[in-house]
């Protein structure tokens, strides 16, 4: 069959040679959160940046409630408010820390490899929010993060927020249950009522 006694080993030499190579290749798989505390710091210096720029009452920039205006000095001691819709007819009063509230909330990172709008950690509700059978959810005020109470505080009834989170105000830089540490948080909120 083979002409040479050297043929056939050199050729199962090459082939194994071949199958060493094709299994170290790379398999394209992407590293999800690669560099993710300074993707997460680099993100929300450029969003508070874009609020810092705009003027009008739909974007605003809020110290978190745990500092005074002077120990506030770094980006990562406030929170960026967008206001998606709001009830004209809502009394200015607004939530306190040691109140309760109902909402409707759904909670997101910032956008990575696999999950272009965000990775949906936790929502109050599931599928496309309806009003008529979402269920609110009831917490302390105290209770959350306190870039979520901080939000929380700054929200009238019928106010429905996109709220931008430094992980310094969220879950740290410690991984938090299926959250990576340094994560964004963004939540959008819906307050339905406090006491």
């Amino acid at each position: 069959m083979f002409k040479h006694k050297l043929t056939f080993p050199l050729l199962m030499m090459v082939v194994a040679l071949f199958a060493m190579t094709s299994c170290s290749e790379d398999d394209n798989t992407v590293e999800e959160y690669a560099d993710w505390v300074n993707v997460n710091d680099k993100y929300f210096d450029e969003m508070t940046a874009k609020v810092q720029g705009m003027t009008g009452d739909t974007w605003k920039r809020v110290r978190t409630w745990s500092k005074n205006e002077a120990g506030a000095t770094a980006n990562s001691d406030f929170i960026l408010m967008e206001k998606l819709d709001s009830d004209p007819s809502a009394e200015d009063v607004y939530p306190q820390y040691t109140d309760s509230v109902k909402v409707h909330y759904r909670g997101r990172l910032i956008p990575s490899p696999t999950h272009p709008k965000g990775y949906l950690f936790d929502s109050s509700y599931s599928g496309t929010f309806d009003l008529l059978i979402a269920s609110p959810s009831k917490m302390a005020v105290s209770g959350v993060v306190d870039g979520f109470s901080t939000a929380l505080m700054n929200m009238r009834r019928g106010d429905y927020y996109r709220v931008y989170i430094p992980y310094q105000l969220g879950y740290g830089a410690t991984d938090y249950s299926d959250i990576p540490g340094g994560s964004t948080l963004i939540f959008e909120i819906r307050l339905v009522d406090f006491w």
